[in-house]
């Protein structure tokens, strides 16, 4: 069975499990930064779909709230207030323009220069791997129920055949989701107290300038994640997006997309990988299947009894799920380096890659007055950096 000729019925229900993948992480961020999840849920779906228009269709992506953006929300609103706060959230949007008009003018020679395999392999682990700690917490707020939907889903992926194996995210979630009900007494009052019909509470920006100079530096983190994902999808599914339908492309739509997002009371989005992930997981990388999800996000914030249903997912079990899905991540950043043949006997990809590694594994940050960058953001512009000065030869 071809994974990507699927008829409309399994199309919408691998559709609703990549939802179901992303939607823990896409409403944990409004949750901790005091938005609303639906409206978080509302500008991920809207977001994707208007990312998916302006790369023609093509290029198989989720986009759903930027966990780095979590802190900086959290300062601006203290400063300026959160109408303030989402103007520098939409002001995050221009970073992603300028990005998008240098590829498009230099071509995406300029990216290679910046971006090539040495940095961009060990970037993708790290997108992979700084996202482990957050599976974890999630799974330790109960291993039995994390470890019984992850042995689903992976018994479900090596040994399910036909429509089963498609699911195998779905499996896990619906067994540890029923064990949650049966032995630990889940609770569904949320579920049964909720309306049918709840629109999403769209707050808008007060625009001035001070909290989007405040915001912007924080885009270059996310910005440079966009570019190590598009390496990832194109790792995944075997296409080069970077080429067709360009780089400049998939920066623009996201970036129109965190525009969006700002203006409607939404956090700023960014690629999925956990989305990413469950492609890898299930071979299935047709992207009117990520279009079925950004559909079914929209549909699921204003439908208050499945928004509800959705929000008693116990994390543990979403935990349990990603657990699987952010190893599968690093190990496409693996792959990558192992199919660009990059020779760490050099003592030059050595140090790139290394460094690279371990400035963003150990949490370094980098601060200059209000301006602050760490993590992935600031361990690729290491390795960008030692990848343009070091000798070419060792």
């Amino acid at each position: 069975m071809d994974s990507n000729n699927l008829t409309p019925l399994r199309k919408g229900v691998v559709g609703v499990q990549f939802l179901f993948v992303a939607f823990g992480a896409t409403v944990l961020v409004p949750l901790l930064v005091g938005l609303d999840p639906s409206t978080a849920l509302f500008t991920a779906g809207i977001g994707t779909l208007i990312f998916h228009a302006v790369t023609r269709g093509k290029v198989p992506i989720f986009l759903g709230s930027s966990f780095a953006f979590i802190a900086p929300i959290i300062k601006a609103t203290e400063l300026y207030g959160l109408p303030g706060a989402l103007s520098g959230m939409v002001g995050v949007a221009l970073v992603y323009f300028v990005m998008s008009a240098l590829v498009k003018w230099q071509g995406v020679r300029v990216i290679e220069r910046l971006f090539p395999p040495v940095v961009i392999g060990p970037v993708i682990i790290l997108i992979g791997l700084s996202l482990a700690g957050t599976g974890v917490n999630m799974a330790k707020e109960n291993w039995v129920l994390a470890l019984l939907s992850l042995v689903t889903a992976v018994v479900v992926s090596m040994k399910a055949k036909g429509l089963l194996k498609l699911i195998p995210i779905f499996c896990g979630i619906i067994v540890g989701y029923l064990a949650a009900w049966i032995f630990y007494g889940l609770d569904l009052s949320g579920v049964r107290d909720a309306a049918w019909i709840g629109l999403p509470q769209f707050v808008f920006p007060k625009f001035s300038w001070e909290p989007i100079l405040f915001m912007i530096p924080v885009a270059i983190a996310p910005v440079i994640e966009h570019i190590g994902d598009i390496y990832v999808v194109n790792t995944v599914t075997g296409k080069d997006f970077v080429k067709d339908p360009g780089l400049h492309r998939t920066l623009l739509g996201d970036g129109l997309a965190c525009f969006c997002a700002g203006l409607l009371g939404g956090p700023p989005v960014t690629t999925y990988s956990e989305v990413t992930g469950a492609m890898s997981l299930t071979k299935i990388t047709n992207p009117q299947v990520i279009r079925i999800a950004a559909i079914s996000a929209i549909l699921f914030s204003v439908i208050g009894k499945i928004s509800a249903l959705l929000r008693s997912i116990p994390s543990a079990v979403l935990g349990g799920i990603m657990l699987l899905l952010f190893g599968t991540i690093a190990c496409a950043g693996i792959g990558n380096l192992v199919n660009n043949c990059i020779d760490l006997s050099r003592t030059r990809n050595i140090v790139i890659v290394s460094l690279t590694l371990t400035v963003g594994i150990g949490g370094a940050a980098f601060s200059w007055g209000d301006f602050s960058l760490s993590g992935i953001g600031l361990a690729a512009l290491v390795g960008v950096v030692l990848n343009l000065i070091l000798p070419k030869e060792d």
